[in-house]
This record gives structure tokens, C-alpha cells and sequence, in this order.
């Protein structure tokens, strides 16, 4: 037993022998993996390692994000989607194996590999950017057919496409056209960041149009370039609602504007001071008011839109340009804001007919005789518009007809009549000639001469019901060549 208790003792020394040794080595080995950083870091490594770790970790994630998003293209990416697994599934094995015993041995691969992966992860990314682009738009396409399907359900849809006929062809070029950008997202290009200088030179002609319409909106310009003497000294700001703008795209980068006329595209969201705190007119809108029409009323935030500009002439989108309009900057204004034609003979289209004058504060502030005028040709001194507040006077009337008392909240006409009450001037009859979507007996002499001719009513030139006789005046400058107003079958 004795023998037997010295041989377990024996043993017991030479493990603990075995240990110490174990113990010298390990020590030796730190030391030695410690002497390999600076003098003035000596616990660098570990640091080192834990950082090298994290970048493999994070380059193969972010590879095998790639891979998931590859996977979803078409076959032509099936090589992309190799190349990221492969790199990725290195990475992931290499932090797998990383400790302080190897990062000598794998600290050169491990940056090998990073180095690889960060190469092809920036060269796909302008690719998957593009899809990113695309996958907005087909978001886009998607919310402008609900949103036209429920118009036409709710019986809702503005009168300047809806009137005579469902407005099929008009809804099918806004689909194709956005289907275009889908097609080819990168060939589309944004506006550039610093917009031309042209945007904001105020001795060029600037106009203003508010429409959804794509099509109205470029016989406007059309017939307008081909009328001017200088064409491009005219530039078109054209505003639009966000859903539409990629529409609006497609078609001036495929037919660019005439003669080198300058056309700008913008959204509604392009202007940050509309919003709830700061417009009642948005405010109404998110309160759920579906009868004030947005884009109808974003003239009366003309000086704020383009602070830059200092007259600028107002065209609605159912408008032919027939003489160059670069005399409408010559008009005198007389120190008023507005010139417009007056609308008004004998009892007929005075103040009284657009806004109820039963209201208290209307009796005292209107006279129901005055002469009322139209939209559809307006020239705006936005000096004088910033000198008379009037921004400030819209958005008085607009509170006190929150409960649409005062006018019919779907037309904005009785609120320019009581915004420019006695600040407006009368344009020369031969500037605009009205009535080609309602009235069939206007005299040919008089459509001859005027500088612009206006289809306001129901019955549209773009529409089966227009007139006739005057359809050709409009039809004239659509640009056939779009491929897209065939295959949406327009009567042109």
C-alpha cells in the first residue's frame, strides 16, 4: 500500500510538472504574440484580431445581402450571385478560424479576401441602386391605377379629363409611360441637383402650368415654342403631383422640348413650406376635405414657389398658344397683381355668380357687380403680389370657408375673384379667346386672332366629345412620332 500510495504521489507531481510546463508555454507564446505590436501598444493584437473579425463579418453579410438581392434578377446574374456566396462563405469561415494562435497565419488571406469583396460589393451597387429605382416605380404604376380606378369608382375624377368619356387613353399613356421608366430607369435621369440657371433668370419669359396631364401639358409647350420669335428665352415650370412626375419624365427625355425651349418638372413635394402648419389648403386636404383639388390651388403660392422671379404668366393646361407671348411682359400692370380677360356683359358673370353673397363677411367686403374674370391666361407681377400680402389674404378666405360656405371649395375661381379683388387688370380681348369646350358657334375670325385659345368646358380636344371644328387646332401640335399615343388608341 505504501508503494501503491508513492506511485499516485509520483503521479500527482509529474501532472502538476506537466501543468507548469503547459502553464510556461502558454506564457511564452502570449508574450511572444504581444511582442509582435508596438512598443507603445503592447495589448494591440487582440484589438487588431477583434477588428479584423468584425470586417470579415460585415463584408460577408453585406455579400450575402447582395446574393439574396442577385437571386431575384434574372439568369444573367447567376455568375454575380456565385461570386458573392463564394467570397462571403470565405469570409464567414475565416472569422470561424481567426484566433490570436493564427492571426499571424491569416491576417494577409483574411485581408485578401476583404479586399476582393469590397471591390465587387462597389461595383454592384449602381446595379442594385437601379433596382431599388425601379422596384419605386413599380410601387409608383401601381398606386396611379388605384388610384385612377377609385376615382372612377367615387365618380371623382377632375372634369378636365373625366368630362364626356372615361379618360382610358389618357390613364393608359400615364401606365406606358411609367412603364417605360421601368424598362429603362437609368436612361430617365432626375433633374440635376443645381437646376440650370435659365430656371431662375428673371429677364427670360417664365410660365407656370399645375397639371397632371402629360399630354395637354405638351401641345402647351409645343404650340407656345413654335409661336415664340425667341423660343428659348421661355421656360415652363411645370408642376405635378409626386405620383405623376416620372411620367412627366419619360415623355420630355423622349421628346425633348422644342426649338430650345427650357421645360422644368416638379412635384409637389419639391416644396417643403407646403405642409399642414403652414398651408390651410394642405391642412383641409389631411383633414379629409376630397373637394379642394391641390393642384388647382398651388397658384396662389406663385412668389413662393419661384422667389427668384418677378412676373410670371399662368397657363392653364387645356390652352393653344397661337402668337408669341413675350409681349405679356411688356403689359402695365398699373401696380396691380393680376391682368386678366374679364369675363363679364350685361348681368352676366359678375361676382355674384361664383360666391354667396348672403354671408355677412362677404356683403361687407365684395361687391356682387363686379366684373369677374377667367383663368386660363393670367400674367402675375409676384412683386406686387409680394407687396399686397396677398398669399396672406388667400389663406384667410381659405379658413373662413373651411365649411365651403363662402364657394364651391372644387372650384379655385371665386378664390382668385376675392384674393385680387380690385387688384386686377383687364387683358386686350385678342390675348385670349375662351370657350372651344362648350360653345360651338364662336367666330372663326376671332379663334384666327387671338394669341391663346382656350378649351375650357367639358368638351376637351384630347376627348371623342371635343368639337369638331376646333379639334384640329389642338391636334396640330401633338407629337404623333410618341409611339405610346397609338397603342393607347387617342383619336388624333
Amino acid at each position: 500500500m505504501a508503494g501503491g500510495g508513492g506511485g499516485r504521489a509520483s503521479a500527482q507531481r509529474r501532472a502538476a510538472l506537466a501543468a507548469l510546463i503547459t502553464l510556461l508555454l502558454l506564457a511564452s507564446l502570449a508574450f511572444l504574440l504581444s511582442a509582435t505590436g508596438t512598443a507603445s501598444a503592447p495589448n494591440s493584437a487582440p484589438f487588431r484580431l477583434a477588428a479584423i473579425r468584425r470586417h470579415a463579418e460585415d463584408h460577408a453579410a453585406v455579400l450575402a445581402a447582395y446574393a439574396a438581392q442577385a437571386r431575384k434578377l434574372s439568369a444573367a446574374s447567376a455568375s454575380q450571385t456565385e461570386s458573392f456566396l463564394s467570397i462571403s462563405g470565405h469570409l464567414s469561415s475565416l472569422s470561424s478560424r481567426i484566433s490570436l494562435s493564427t492571426v499571424a497565419l491569416l491576417e494577409k488571406e483574411t485581408r485578401g479576401q476583404i479586399k476582393r469583396a469590397r471591390a465587387l460589393a462597389g461595383a454592384a451597387k449602381e446595379a442594385f441602386d437601379t433596382q431599388s429605382k425601379i422596384q419605386k416605380l413599380s410601387d409608383t404604376v401601381f398606386a396611379v391605377d388605384q388610384q385612377l380606378l377609385r376615382a372612377r369608382r367615387a365618380g371623382l375624377l377632375n372634369s378636365r379629363i373625366a368630362a364626356g368619356s372615361t379618360p382610358k387613353s389618357l390613364h393608359c399613356l400615364v401606365m406606358r409611360l411609367l412603364e417605360a421608366r421601368l424598362a429603362n430607369a437609368s436612361a430617365i435621369p432626375d433633374d440635376p441637383p443645381v437646376p440650370p440657371p435659365q430656371f431662375t433668370d428673371p429677364a427670360l419669359y417664365h410660365y407656370a402650368i399645375f397639371s397632371d396631364n402629360v399630354l395637354a401639358v405638351s401641345v402647351v409647350v409645343a404650340s407656345a415654342a413654335r409661336a415664340a420669335a425667341e423660343p428659348a428665352r421661355h421656360v415652363f415650370h411645370v408642376v405635378t403631383a409626386p405620383m405623376y412626375l416620372p411620367a412627366f419624365r419619360v415623355w420630355f427625355a423622349r421628346r425633348p422640348p422644342p426649338l430650345g425651349t427650357h421645360v422644368q418638372l416638379l412635384a409637389v413635394s419639391d416644396f417643403p413650406f407646403l405642409n399642414a402648419s403652414a398651408s390651410p389648403v394642405i391642412r383641409q386636404i389631411e383633414d379629409g376635405n376630397r373637394d379642394v383639388p391641390l393642384l388647382d390651388y398651388l397658384r396662389f403660392y406663385l412668389p413662393e414657389m419661384f422667389p427668384a422671379l418677378r412676373r410670371v404668366v399662368l397657363l392653364e393646361d387645356d390652352v393653344v398658344v397661337q402668337r408669341d407671348l413675350a409681349g405679356l411682359w411688356r403689359v402695365d400692370l398699373g401696380g396691380k397683381v393680376n391682368a386678366a380677360l374679364e369675363t363679364c356683359f350685361g348681368g352676366f358673370r359678375r361676382y355674384g355668380k361664383h360666391i354667396n353673397f348672403s354671408d355677412p363677411a362677404v356683403q361687407e367686403r365684395f361687391n356682387p357687380r363686379a366684373c369677374a374674370w377667367s383663368y386660363g391666361l393670367n400674367v402675375f407681377d409676384l412683386q406686387a403680389w409680394r407687396r399686397d400680402q396677398c398669399t396672406q389674404r388667400f389663406h384667410q378666405l381659405m379658413e373662413m370657408n373651411e365649411n365651403g360656405t363662402l364657394w364651391d371649395p372644387a372650384s379655385v375661381l371665386p378664390a382668385g375673384l376675392m384674393t385680387f379683388y380690385g387688384n386686377t387688370r383687364p387683358l386686350d380681348k385678342s390675348w385670349h379667346v375662351m370657350g372651344l369646350g362648350y360653345n360651338p358657334h364662336i367666330r372663326p375670325e376671332d379663334i384666327k386672332g387671338a394669341a391663346v385659345i382656350h378649351f375650357n368646358g367639358n368638351m376637351k380636344p384630347w376627348l371623342d366629345v371635343a368639337f369638331n371644328q376646333y379639334k384640329h387646332l389642338w391636334t396640330k401640335y401633338v407629337d404623333t412620332e410618341m409611339e405610346f399615343l397609338t397603342l393607347c388608341n387617342f383619336g388624333l
